[in-house]
């Protein structure tokens, strides 16, 4: 089963389909990937994901997989050559789970929070919540890698996926906020970290620059606002 057709339905703005290209380059798996336009959904997409109805889906022997923590780890159970994503410890990968999760639902929404808020105060104080979850996040790092480079240890895994796949959205945020979030005072494990996950062959050619992300924003906010009028 392995082997059969892999496609992948997203879009290259979206960290969640970022994150699924990273798992599948990580594995050397050949796919075809369909761009999505998100303003009109295919037919595809929608009898892909019936439910949620968004990206990414990963098809493969003609049965779509949804939601991207969910797609993740059916690649690392469904192609079991190395390296291996998900921790085969099972305390160490209910702990990658753990952050996985954290990341997902607590720190990243933060950013919405940043990109919404009005007032140098306002905006200071998430901010600094931001903050607060990657000294939260450098401590597991320290944790988990075990002196090692990534989360993963040795190699990009679970955590490494997760939190890489937001790493141009980090940066576009620094730009648009006018602030330093990864510092080499507080998270300095953090800081190589992302330069090391950013310049694998994994992850080098799939996380979007943040000049691009904040340009997909804009166009989104304009007509988000062109909507709302009308």
């Amino acid at each position: 089963m392995a082997t059969s057709v892999v496609k992948l339905l997203g879009a290259q703005s979206s960290p969640y389909v970022n994150r699924v290209q990273i798992a599948l380059n990580l594995k050397s798996i050949d796919y075809e990937f369909i761009n999505e336009n998100l303003a009109a959904k295919s037919d595809l997409l929608l009898k892909s994901n019936p439910i949620y109805k968004k990206v990414p889906v990963l098809i493969h022997a003609d049965k779509p997989i949804c939601e991207s923590l969910f797609i993740v780890e059916y690649i690392d159970e469904v192609w079991t050559n190395s390296p291996s994503i998900l921790p085969s410890d099972p305390y160490d990968r209910a702990t990658a789970r753990f952050w996985a999760a954290y990341i997902d639902i607590k720190w990243f929404p933060l950013f919405g929070e940043l990109r919404q808020v009005k007032g140098e105060e306002a905006k200071a104080a998430v901010v600094e919540k931001i903050v607060e979850g990657l000294v939260l996040l450098e401590e597991a790092f320290v944790k988990c890698s075990k002196g090692e480079v990534y989360f993963g240890g040795e190699s990009i895994g679970y955590v490494d996926i997760i939190l890489g796949s937001y790493l141009g959205w980090v940066k576009a945020g620094e730009i648009m906020a006018s602030v330093k979030l990864l510092d080499e005072t507080k998270t300095p494990g953090l800081v190589g970290w992302a330069e090391r996950v950013l310049l694998n062959d994994a992850a080098k050619d799939v996380v979007p620059e943040p000049q691009v992300l904040i340009e997909v924003l804009n166009k989104f906010m304009m007509a988000s606002a062109k909507a709302s009028s009308n």
